[in-house]
């Protein structure tokens, strides 16, 4: 049997902090030097992203982190368009060592209403 992708995010989303828009951006704006990264596909970052966002793709997340991000407790927060690639980006973040990794779970027009 074929293991769908639901589970897999499932899975992740029992393993890392998971937050609404709302919740997401009281503890940002708590935070000094927290990062914001789009996991969307470039396209749909250039069509409309948060004023705030850095765009790295999902598939290139473990590639490029590093030199974005190189320590390990800086606050970081994934969104993506539902929530499914932010929540399998934040586990394989947290698996890389990164220990303050937050998905934003809600749709993205949530999070840009909040964002902005």
């Amino acid at each position: 049997m074929i293991k769908p992708a639901s589970e897999f995010i499932a899975e992740a989303q029992a393993l890392i902090n998971c937050l609404d828009a709302v919740s997401a951006k009281a503890l940002y704006d708590q935070s000094k030097g927290a990062l914001i990264i789009d996991v969307r596909e470039a396209a749909s970052a250039e069509a409309s992203q948060l004023t705030e966002s850095i765009n790295v793709s999902r598939g290139l997340i473990e590639m490029k982190i590093p030199s974005l991000c190189p320590e390990p407790d800086t606050m970081i927060f994934i969104h993506c368009a539902g929530g499914g690639r932010a929540s399998l980006a934040a586990a394989r973040l947290q698996e890389m060592g990164y220990t303050n990794v937050h998905a934003i779970t809600d749709k993205f027009e949530n999070i840009k209403a909040v964002f902005g």
